[in-house]
């Protein structure tokens, strides 16, 4: 491995501070279909990928097709209307260390599963796109694994897996840095709950400083 790893970061719940607005979102589309409202506690205790699975476990029932396509228009309209305030940020302390990492000779790229346009977008008016390699969305049906678009993002920069670092905050991105042959660092801060990170069998930290400090570590 070289000095320094290549990092993978996850956006949602990760980087970006949105983990309250996704479950306001999420919440608003339940009830507007008629289900009930949906909690940080139910994200902590039912979160999982693909999002039909997720819900499927909040309902304790399946989700027929026409129920999915509804709950999951419903919630980007609830999203998209939710962060277009601006109020939405990096988490504490982000930029500093993304620019740290860079400022050391570090190379890192996001890797997100929401849409890809829309991501770009927020990145540059966040200001921190030159701090990454390479920024990558979602191209095409939303709510699936992480897995297959960590591969084909790595293959993008011709980034060894075994150099690669996938920072996240869900069960998905480290089974998606397994798949591949990375390590992952999960962080505790977002849609799981630490107790259910705990189950990916890779370390778990409450702070991104940490993941970073871990991922020097060969």
């Amino acid at each position: 491995m070289s000095e320094l790893p290549h990092l993978v970061w996850d956006w949602n719940g990760t980087l970006f501070d949105d983990v309250a607005v996704v479950v306001a979102a999420t919440s608003e589309s339940f009830v507007r279909a008629g289900l009930p409202e949906v909690t940080l506690a139910d994200y902590h205790a039912h979160y999982t990928r693909p999002i039909p699975d997720f819900y499927r476990r909040l309902l304790g029932r399946p989700l027929t097709e026409p129920e999915w396509r509804i709950l999951d228009a419903s919630f980007h309209t609830a999203y998209r209307r939710l962060i277009g305030s601006g109020a939405v940020d990096l988490v504490p302390g982000g930029r500093a260390l993304l620019a740290d990492w860079v400022a050391a000779g570090g190379r890192q790229s996001l890797l997100s599963m929401w849409h890809h346009e829309e991501l770009v977008s927020l990145v540059d008016r966040l200001g921190i796109d030159a701090l990454f390699v390479r920024v990558d969305g979602l191209r095409g049906t939303p709510g699936g694994v992480k897995a297959e678009h960590l591969r084909a993002h790595l293959a993008a920069m011709d980034v060894d897996p075994a150099d690669a670092v996938v920072i996240g905050d869900s069960l998905d991105d480290a089974a998606a840095a397994t798949s591949v042959g990375s390590r992952a660092v999960l962080y505790s801060g977002g849609f799981h709950g630490p107790a259910g990170l705990a189950a990916a069998g890779v370390p778990v930290v409450a702070a991104l400083a940490d993941a970073v400090a871990l991922a020097r570590q060969s």
